[in-house]
This record gives C-alpha cells, sequence and structure tokens, in this order.
C-alpha cells in the first residue's frame, strides 16, 4: 500500500475528492477530448483574443454547438459581447441584448443557455484572496467575481446531461479566463510602475537637482558673510572702521536680500516638488495600478499657470526668453474640475520645453523676437455636437514642423529631428497626453508664421449652450 506523507493529507484529500467527482460525471471519451483540447489549446495561444477564439470554437467544431462569450466591463459590469460562433470576435465588442444579461447562476431564456463564468477568486477591500474550491470566507466585505458568461444557442436539443457538462466547460473557461485576466493585470501594473518610475524622474527627480544649486549659492553666501565678520572682528580702534564698516554694512545688506530671496525660492521650489511628488506618489495609483485622478474646481490660470510659470521664470530670463500673456484670461476664465497636481506637470513640461527649445525669429514687423505665450480659447463641438471644450495654447517662437512630427512627438520616446543635440527623454509631452486624455481631453501640434504651437482641450462642464451647469461642481 502507498504510505503517503503527511505533509500531503489536504492535497490527497482533494485527489480523492476528484477522482469521486469524475466516476460521478461519467464523461464520454469525446467529452474528455473536447475538454484536453481546450486546455491544450488554452494554453497554447498567448492572446486573449485568440482564447475568445478557442472557448467558442471547441463547442463549435468539436460538438456542433453554437454558443457565444460574454465578459463583464471593468468599469460598469455591463456584459460585451467578445466572440461570436458566426462572427468570431467583434470589430467593435457589442453590449448584450435582451435575453442575454449577468446572472450569478445559469438560466434558460428564449432557446439559449446562459453559464455564469466564474473567478476563482475573491475580492476584498481590494486584496486579492485564492480559496479553495467550495469554500467561502465569512466577511461582509467578500464577494464573488462574476467574469461573464457562457451562452450555448438552440439549447432545446441539449439534454440534461450535457446541460452539466457545458457548466463544467464554463468553469474551465473561467479557470483559464480568470490567470489570464490575472496575467495581463499584472503586466499592466509592471509597465505602469516603468511609466512612473519615468514620471518621476523627468518630474521630480531631475527638478530637485536644482536644490542642489541653490545649496551652493546659499554656502557661498554664508563664506562670505564668514569672510566680513572675520574682517570686522579684525578691526581696530585706531583704524578708520567707519568707512570700512560703512561699507562691509552695505555688502552684509545685500547678501541678506540675496539670501531672502533664495529663502523664498527654496520655498517655492519645495512647494512645486512635494505638490509633483503628492501627485506621482498617491496610494490610489499602486492599488489601481494606474494613474487615478483627484479632480478639484479650479482655475487654470491663477491655481495652475502662473505658479508654474514663476517657477520657470528665471530659467526663462537666463535664456532671454520673454513671456507673452494673455490681457483676459483671468476675467474670461471659467472655473473647472481638474487633478491639479498633474495638470500642473502638464504645463511643467510644456515651460521646460519652452525654456529648452525656443528660437528667435524675426517677426512680421521686422524685429527680433524670442518668446513664449500662453493662453486659451473655446471650441464648440468638441469630441461631440454641443459639447464646448477650453483649448490651452502654449507657444514658441522658433523653426517649425509638420504637423505629422509635431503630433508624433507626443508618444513615447519620440523627439524632434533638431533635437539630438539637447539633453531630453522624449518623455515629457508623452506624459502630457497620458494626463490629459485621462480628463476626457486630447492634444495636439499646430505650425504658425513665427513658431511652433502646442495645446490640449479640455471638455467644459456646461450645458449645449456652453455656460456652466450649476451642479458641476457640488
Amino acid at each position: 500500500m502507498t504510505v503517503i506523507p503527511p505533509d500531503f493529507a489536504a492535497v490527497a484529500q482533494r485527489i480523492h475528492e476528484k477522482m469521486a467527482s469524475y466516476d460521478r460525471y461519467n464523461f464520454s471519451p469525446r467529452r474528455n477530448d473536447f475538454l484536453k483540447a481546450f486546455f491544450d489549446l488554452a494554453q497554447e495561444y498567448d492572446q486573449l483574443e485568440d482564447f475568445y477564439r478557442v472557448c467558442v470554437a471547441v463547442p463549435l467544431i468539436m460538438a456542433d454547438i453554437a454558443c457565444d462569450l460574454y465578459i463583464c466591463r471593468q468599469k460598469d459590469g455591463e456584459l460585451e459581447l467578445v466572440c461570436s460562433c458566426e462572427l468570431g470576435i467583434p470589430l467593435i465588442p457589442e453590449l448584450a441584448k435582451p435575453p442575454v444579461h449577468a446572472s450569478e447562476v445559469a438560466y434558460e431564456e428564449d432557446d439559449i443557455l446562459a453559464v455564469p463564468v466564474f473567478s476563482r477568486h475573491l475580492f476584498t477591500r481590494g486584496a486579492l484572496l485564492q480559496t479553495e474550491a467550495g469554500s467561502t470566507l465569512k466577511t461582509a466585505a467578500n464577494q464573488s467575481r462574476l467574469l461573464g458568461m457562457f451562452v450555448v444557442r438552440r439549447n432545446a436539443s441539449l439534454d440534461e446531461a450535457e446541460r452539466f457538462f457545458l457548466g463544467k466547460y464554463a468553469g474551465r473557461i473561467g479557470y483559464s479566463l480568470d490567470n489570464r485576466l490575472l496575467a495581463r493585470q499584472n503586466v499592466e501594473r509592471l509597465e505602469f510602475i516603468r511609466t512612473l518610475v519615468m514620471d518621476i524622474e523627468h518630474n521630480v527627480i531631475v527638478p530637485n537637482m536644482y536644490f542642489r544649486y541653490l545649496f551652493n549659492q546659499l554656502n557661498k553666501r554664508i563664506a562670505m558673510l564668514r569672510a566680513l565678520r572675520i574682517s570686522l572682528e579684525g578691526l581696530t580702534k585706531e583704524e578708520d572702521a567707519s568707512g570700512l564698516c560703512r561699507q562691509h554694512i552695505a555688502c552684509l545688506q545685500e547678501i541678506e536680500e540675496q539670501l531672502a530671496s533664495d529663502y523664498l525660492e527654496l520655498v517655492k521650489h519645495h512647494s512645486h516638488i512635494s505638490l509633483f511628488i503628492e501627485s506621482l506618489f498617491r496610494r490610489e495609483h499602486f492599488e489601481q495600478g494606474h494613474l487615478v485622478l483627484r479632480p478639484k474646481r479650479c482655475f487654470i490660470e491663477k491655481d495652475i499657470i502662473i505658479p508654474q510659470l514663476e517657477h520657470y521664470t528665471a530659467r526663462l530670463a537666463a535664456a532671454h526668453i520673454s513671456v507673452d500673456r494673455p490681457r483676459n484670461m483671468d476675467q474670461e476664465e471659467v472655473p473647472i474640475m481638474v487633478d491639479i497636481g498633474l495638470l500642473a506637470q502638464v504645463y511643467a513640461n510644456l515651460f521646460s520645453n519652452a525654456a529648452k527649445y525656443t528660437r528667435e525669429i524675426i517677426d512680421h514687423q521686422g524685429r527680433p523676437r524670442k518668446a513664449v505665450a500662453y493662453g486659451r480659447e473655446r471650441v464648440q463641438d468638441f469630441l461631440k455636437p454641443g459639447q464646448t471644450g477650453i483649448k490651452f495654447n502654449v507657444f514658441t517662437t522658433g523653426p517649425t514642423m509638420s504637423q505629422d512630427e509635431g503630433n508624433r512627438l507626443f508618444q513615447e520616446g519620440a523627439r524632434g529631428e533638431q533635437d539630438g543635440n539637447l539633453p531630453g527623454t522624449g518623455h515629457g509631452l508623452s506624459f502630457i497626453r497620458h494626463v490629459v486624455e485621462m480628463h476626457g481631453g486630447k492634444v495636439g501640434y499646430e505650425a504658425t508664421d513665427e513658431g511652433n504651437n502646442f495645446y490640449f482641450i479640455l471638455p467644459l462642464p456646461c450645458d449645449q449652450q456652453g455656460s456652466l451647469c450649476p451642479g458641476c461642481y457640488r
């Protein structure tokens, strides 16, 4: 008699339960081949769409069973047709139509048999918990996860044994699908972390190096103060100290003013970096595996543009770039709901690019001009008829590029043809596109007579007449 190690006790029990189940199922060799073909093919194909095809094709080809597979959408739980025995994979996933609906128990209606496809996992407070077959976790926070519905057509010809077998087959689909979805989720989270690391490097670590410059400046001021102190201490009563002291006092006043300016610069820079750190290191980002918005009501120019522009004033001035501000933006501006921290980084990237890429041109009046300008304008019928959008522009003077090249720069890693000698990763505009699209907007590029305009458009919370909805910001 085979001796079973005590360590195998739990597994051995499940093996005996499975053996008893197989005896009770008494599937025919053809049905066993059916399941083996499904498992073999499910492991053979890597793409999720190919897996959907296998789920529908195996019953169709091996048992002449017409069926469809529906999956629950993550955002709202609605059923979406992902594979059909007639059409294969729809070009655009279709929503389920009556009588197909989500259900945690199998049902028959209008000559169809709909069987639920379940996850093997339970979710509790956002954590993933694996449980043994048949076990339950006794907490109100737990809820099983319905992945979708396996729908068999013309089920009138199915006997009870075939219905039972198809229920087991739906369980096999759930097992394989669940593992694939978890694997895809893990890949997406790894990709998110990779992108987030780039965001942190681009928007936090690199700007944070400016602290080193400020610290060096403070250290120089401190050394100058030390030298003055030593000089003053060396003065004697016999010397004509009054004239020298006045010089030292004037110098001390200048250094004091410089230190005060450096202190304010440090405070602003700290506030700037703290905002970016808060918006990139939120717990929700890591729990969800993607950036999560925290929209707040704000005025874009006052709350976002001006603070970011002030942060880049010194860099723009050092590059001899003037700033053209709109005259009426603050008077006409309307509040909108945005994630202030993330949208601040959008403008930080645009102004950082302006400091690097703005070039001098001869304007239409024949005068040299090297400038950056910002502004906004309304866009009617944005995305759909009656929808008003707000287009936010950041313009820089310099040589223009083609429309295709300008829009290509919003792709990850893309850089301009003339940018090879300038430092950069090609990530800033990609970050901008991602954040704007999360807000329901879009980005773009326009060449003008005197330079380049990079813009983004956000939908304005309004009625079809373009005025603010009273309930938008409740």
